[in-house]
């Protein structure tokens, strides 16, 4: 067995040498149970499966985009509104400031005026009150010689309305001072009252603009947020796009890739064949072929490893494939495990069965169960061929 290994590293080893060691080591974690390989169309029909998926993806983020740039212009319309509130707040703030100014411009003016006020009611009080003083008295001397000092009658009288005058004239200036007093004091509570009020309102408006201004910086982080989560949906739909131009892309390519198989399948059965008994093949071709089988067939039955093994000889007695084993195996992009490094690894281990090795003996020996087919897969809808346990052949 080590010179048909020999034999196949060699070979092998013409058509690739790089990546063997890093697959051997990927692949070394497989379990030991068979791996079927994926033809052209299982990949079309993956590929196919995973755009629907991309797109979906992207239809939904992009969906999930114009949600977000909806809130986010619906947070913008909020916060322009907030700003003109608060633009209008800070210009009656301002308003009011200017109006308390003024009042406490007039209340100063008005406690200067108490003051004289005060100083100058003070002053007639004393006198008044010296005056009254005065006057109680000298009452009985005074005012009495002052009436009856008179020489007649008309003399009396007029000291009587003097005197009279007199008193009404301390009442009335008294009178008036206080009235002024009172008038001022009147003001003064007036003014400080306003004043007050016009502080609570400076509050309201403060606590008023506080309350904006949270808001405003509320809505501008909520604005951030989204503006965030935006910028995010907008590069995975960006990445979204990408996956889903590379999908097609190789949609575009295995298409193609589908179309020259059948096409080659048809130029194979219209093209020339040699017999069985020109091939001469090589030490290590049924090694490698039984392995082959192991990767592509292991699970299933005799005839349908036989049915590989078929495919593969029937490739090599065609004129329009290598005309050897291991060219055929090792032709590029033809059979899975040898292009994925589990023929490699199988190789390695010797994996093949029994039933395995019966049949690549029994193709090599120019049996075959599926005619000049040179291609095989599992069903899909529409293939056509002849269908051998899980794979149908054509």
């Amino acid at each position: 067995m080590s010179e048909r290994y020999g034999y196949f590293m060699k070979a092998a080893g013409r058509r690739r040498r790089k990546g063997i060691l890093a697959m051997l080591l990927c692949i070394g974690l497989i379990s030991p149970s068979v791996v079927y390989a994926t033809t052209t169309q299982e990949q079309l029909n993956q590929a196919q499966e995973e755009h629907r998926e991309t797109q979906s993806q992207l239809e939904e983020t992009e969906e999930e985009l114009e949600g977000l740039k909806e809130a986010k212009n619906s947070l913008q319309g909020q916060l322009n509104t907030l700003n003109d509130q608060l633009s209008a707040v800070s210009a009656n703030l301002e308003d009011l400031e200017a109006q308390i100014e003024d009042k406490e411009e007039e209340i100063r003016i008005t406690e200067e005026e108490l003051v004289t006020a005060k100083e100058t009611e003070t002053m007639q009080y004393e006198s008044m009150k010296r005056r009254i003083k005065y006057m109680y008295e000298r009452n009985d001397h005074v005012v009495m010689e002052a009436l009856f000092g008179a020489g007649n009658l008309g003399e009396f009288l007029n000291m009587s309305e003097y005197v009279e005058q007199v008193s009404e004239y301390d009442r009335t200036k008294l009178e008036e001072y206080e009235q002024t007093r009172r008038s001022i004091e009147e003001k003064e509570a007036r003014l400080n009252r306003e004043k007050e009020e016009l502080d609570a309102l400076k509050e309201e408006v403060e606590a008023e603009k506080k309350k904006v201004t949270g808001y405003v910086n509320q809505t501008a982080a909520g604005i951030s947020a989204y503006s965030g989560q935006i910028s995010e949906a907008e590069q995975q739909a960006l990445e979204y796009e990408a996956r889903i131009r590379e999908q097609e892309e190789n949609i575009t390519y295995l298409k193609k890739k589908l179309a020259e198989e059948q096409a080659m399948s048809k130029l194979a059965a219209q093209s020339s064949w040699r017999d069985i008994s020109e091939i001469t093949f090589e030490e290590g071709d049924r090694y490698l072929l039984a392995n082959l089988i192991y990767c592509e067939a292991g699970g299933e039955p005799p005839a349908g490893q036989l049915a590989v093994g078929a495919v593969v000889i029937n490739r090599v007695l065609s004129s329009v494939y290598p005309d050897t084993v291991v060219g055929v195996i090792y032709q590029k992009s033809q059979f899975s495990p040898a292009g994925s490094g589990r023929l490699a690894l199988a190789l390695a281990e010797n994996r093949a069965t029994a039933s395995c090795y019966e049949a690549a003996d029994a193709a090599m020996a120019g049996q075959t169960n599926v005619g000049s087919c040179v291609y095989f897969r599992t069903p899909i809808p529409g293939l056509t061929g002849i269908s051998i346990g899980n794979h149908i052949f054509y």
